[in-house]
């Protein structure tokens, strides 16, 4: 993510960017945030999924990616049984 202290000062302000920036990570934060996102949108679509959160993902300069995976979270996405 290129912006994601941006994205936490608009949901919390500057002063609550300043005091989260010091305990929690904004990168992780905004990850947490689109991961259940993404976790209602499947369900809502039906969608059952795997979403997993990387450590370690890097492009260089040819818009390569470099992939020395570390697994940060993992969420198995199951339909609601209604």
């Amino acid at each position: 993510m290129t912006n994601a202290r941006e994205v936490v000062r608009q949901r919390i302000g500057r002063l609550g960017e300043r005091l989260i920036g010091k305990v929690v990570d904004s990168d992780a934060q905004v990850e947490k945030e689109l991961i259940k996102e993404m976790e209602i949108a499947f369900q809502e679509f039906g969608i059952e999924a795997r979403i997993l959160s990387v450590n370690g993902l890097k492009m260089d300069e040819m818009n390569s990616l470099e992939i020395p995976l570390q697994v940060r979270a993992e969420k198995n996405v199951y339909l609601k049984e209604e």
